[in-house]
Formats: C-alpha cells, sequence, structure tokens
C-alpha cells in the first residue's frame, strides 16, 4: 500500500499565508484512501521534520509560494532532489515559530528521511499580513482553496493508481 502524507503549513496570523491550513480544513471534510494522512502543521516545522521520518512514499506540500503568477494561481512544483539533498548548517536550526518547508526538507534528508518524492502544491499569495498580521485570506487566495484540494486528491489518486499490484 501506498503512504502519502499531505502536509499542509502556514500561518494564520499571516493573511494568504494560511492557504495551506484552510485546504487541510477542506480536505478533512471529505474521505481519503487509506494511507494517506492530512496534516495542519501550521507554523511547526519540527513537527514536519519528525513526520518527514516516518518512512511515507510520498509528501505533499500544501504552501502559499510566491512564484510571480496571478494572485491565487494553483501549481504543482516538484523540488529538485540535489536541493533537498545538501544541507547547510543553518539548516540543522529550526526555529520553533517559523517553517520554512525547504529547510525542513533539506533537514528530514541530512536526518536520514527516506521519502522518495516530494510535491509541493502551492498558491500565489495576494497578502502575506505585513509586520502587523492579518487574519483570513484574499479573496483570490480563498477561491484558491478548493482549487488546491482538488488537484491534492487528483495526485493521490495518481500515486495510488500506479503502485504495483498486490501479489496474492
Amino acid at each position: 500500500m501506498t503512504s502519502i502524507l499531505v502536509a499542509c503549513v502556514g500561518n494564520i496570523f499571516n493573511g494568504d499565508d494560511a492557504f495551506g491550513v484552510e485546504v487541510a480544513r477542506r480536505l478533512a471534510q471529505i474521505r481519503l484512501p487509506n494511507g494517506v494522512r492530512v496534516i495542519d502543521f501550521g507554523i511547526r516545522g519540527i513537527d514536519l521534520t519528525y513526520a518527514l521520518m516516518d518512512d511515507y512514499d510520498a509528501v505533499i506540500l500544501v504552501d502559499a509560494a510566491q512564484r510571480g503568477e496571478a494572485p491565487g494561481a494553483v501549481s504543482i512544483v516538484e523540488p529538485d532532489r540535489v536541493d533537498m539533498d545538501d544541507p547547510s548548517p543553518d539548516d540543522m536550526a529550526l526555529s520553533p515559530h517559523d517553517l520554512d518547508p525547504a529547510k525542513v526538507l533539506r533537514l528530514a534528508s541530512a536526518l536520514g528521511g527516506s521519502c522518495q518524492r516530494v510535491l509541493l502544491v502551492a498558491c500565489e499569495p495576494l497578502a502575506l499580513g505585513g509586520e502587523e498580521g492579518v487574519m483570513g485570506l484574499s479573496e483570490p487566495v480563498a477561491a484558491a482553496v478548493g482549487v488546491a484540494a482538488e488537484t491534492v486528491e487528483e495526485l493521490i489518486d495518481a500515486m495510488m493508481a500506479a503502485q504495483p499490484a498486490s501479489r496474492a
């Protein structure tokens, strides 16, 4: 059986950065296949690092990410394995109040995490709250929550369909 972690991240006090948290809430309302876990990690990078050590076959990260697209645009990104397998000394110290997905992936890899496939379902933010912070998603990002949830479901279905047939 394929095991998949859907790791949703974001800070609810920073506007569109809460995108991953809202996608986790949406995915919690549907039935997913056995072997799939959806976890809202919020800003808990240490917890995500430990979860990545649990030998999942695949991890789908869900997060707001500035990629130069129109606000609310959802994209799928496959991080370069070289980037994940080459941690710097700074990657070994995670902040308990911030979550940098790339840093977490590098640390998990350095600690022996063996996940074979990592995908990022990213949404282009409009506003990240600034120094004062802000609660709630902007209109285009709120509209993208359903699109991202459907994208995650499609990725899960494709990964499950690609698993080798079990031998009887």
